[in-house]
């Protein structure tokens, strides 16, 4: 379906539809929120450097609270859908564009996390077993469209920053936005603004998810896990997901940082 108000609607439904699987399946909205806050505290173990990086801190965050956060989005997403019909009058189409494809972004994980909460086979969620739960969940194409999704939407906000009105018009609607119950997508809207347009730039920040998301999801998709053993998982593979109580291991990989000029990767 092509980007458009249509396509945004389509994909906010898909989330409502899922969210309504989840109640209607005993224990499965928990065992998702379980996994939706070990990827927060992943994302948080991959991008440790750029959370502590001034520049690249805000972006980081906005991503760790609003893409990989447990948090409850669905107010955010009804507002989203009530606003729909204006947003081609209202703003240009690469904005549209954007938000069309976050929404296809947000309806992609969804699915993956409802499947990935049908996998899991204990509580709390540990580094095996959300290996475990990821290669039982397998669809390798839509983690790589996961990623590619991820790495676009980045590359949109990064785009519509360097155009200075849009900020002082988010401003100018704030009062409006509250008025009209859209307080919590206006709040989104200027966030995800401001922390881009904070980097000055995000090549850097592009390139490190590219990369980082895809290196992760290779090693999980790729691990041979022996669960009845305990060294379960293999040492690189442990390397990239946050340290639990129940399997320790050496941490021996640390996530590339970004190099002079912004440049991230892990050579030179």
């Amino acid at each position: 379906m092509p980007l458009s108000p249509a396509s945004i609607h389509h994909s906010l439904q898909l989330v409502h539809d899922e969210r309504t699987r989840r109640v209607a399946t005993v224990g499965l909205a928990e065992r998702v929120q379980a996994v939706k806050a070990y990827q927060q505290q992943r994302f948080a173990h991959t991008y440790a450097d750029m959370l502590a990086s001034k520049r690249y801190r805000p972006a980081s965050q906005f991503f760790l609270d609003e893409l990989y956060g447990p948090g409850d989005f669905h107010v955010r997403d009804q507002q989203f859908a009530r606003v729909v019909p204006t947003l081609t009058r209202v703003f240009p189409t690469d904005i549209v564009r954007t938000v069309a494809m976050l929404a296809q972004l947000h309806a992609l994980s969804e699915r993956l996390d409802s499947v990935m909460g049908e996998a899991l086979d204990r509580e709390p969620v540990t580094a095996l077993a959300y290996a475990l739960a990821w290669q039982a969940t397998g669809q390798r194409s839509d983690r790589t469209e996961q990623i590619t999704l991820t790495v676009r939407v980045a590359g949109s906000l990064d785009l519509i920053t360097q155009r200075r009105w849009i900020r002082g018009s988010l401003r100018l609607m704030r009062a409006a936005a509250q008025a009209a119950g859209l307080g919590q997508l206006q709040a989104f809207l200027e966030a995800g603004f401001d922390a881009f347009k904070a980097m000055d730039g995000a090549a850097g920040f592009i390139a490190a998810i590219e990369e980082r998301e895809g290196l992760l999801a290779a090693a999980l998709f790729d691990a041979g896990i022996k669960p009845r053993r305990a060294s379960a998982l293999p040492a690189d593979l442990l390397a990239l997901l946050p340290p639990d109580t129940v399997l320790s291991a050496p941490l021996g990989l640390a996530p590339s940082r970004p190099g002079r000029g912004g440049k991230t990767g892990s050579g030179g």
